[in-house]
């Protein structure tokens, strides 16, 4: 099976998958396509511990690899309160929860489409 390259959508999906697997919670989508020419779209996602957050970014990293994408960079990790792993078109952000209303990058990015995954839903209430 040759292995073609992915699109921003089915990156996004595929990260959401891993970030989901490791029980990340409060995952945000944020379409920048309009935005900036940085990337497609901005993964933001909670974890709870830096052990967490770890966890996450490596599922995430180990995801795109078997599907045949070589993340190009990775930011923060060890005892980071926000690791950032850069995908190409995909940025996701991995932070804990304090680090994640400090940096507000839901607000910085108001003007872009955001939305929340399927299971964010059920981990943030009030946050609706």
């Amino acid at each position: 099976m040759s292995k073609q390259k992915l699109n921003s959508e089915e990156v996004v999906q595929l990260a959401i998958s891993a970030l989901e697997d490791v029980k990340g919670t409060d995952i945000l989508k944020i379409d920048v396509r309009e935005k900036t020419s940085i990337a497609d779209y901005m993964l933001i996602c909670t974890g709870s511990s830096n052990r967490q957050l770890n966890a996450l970014a490596e599922n995430v990293r180990e995801k795109v690899k078997a599907a045949g994408l070589q993340p190009l960079s990775e930011e923060g990790k060890g005892d980071s309160d926000w690791v950032l792993l850069d995908l190409g078109d995909v940025v996701v952000h991995v932070m804990t929860a304090a680090a994640r209303q400090f940096y507000d990058l839901e607000r910085l990015w108001q003007g872009a489409e955001q939305s929340r995954a399927a299971s964010a839903a059920h981990h943030t209430p009030g946050n609706e």
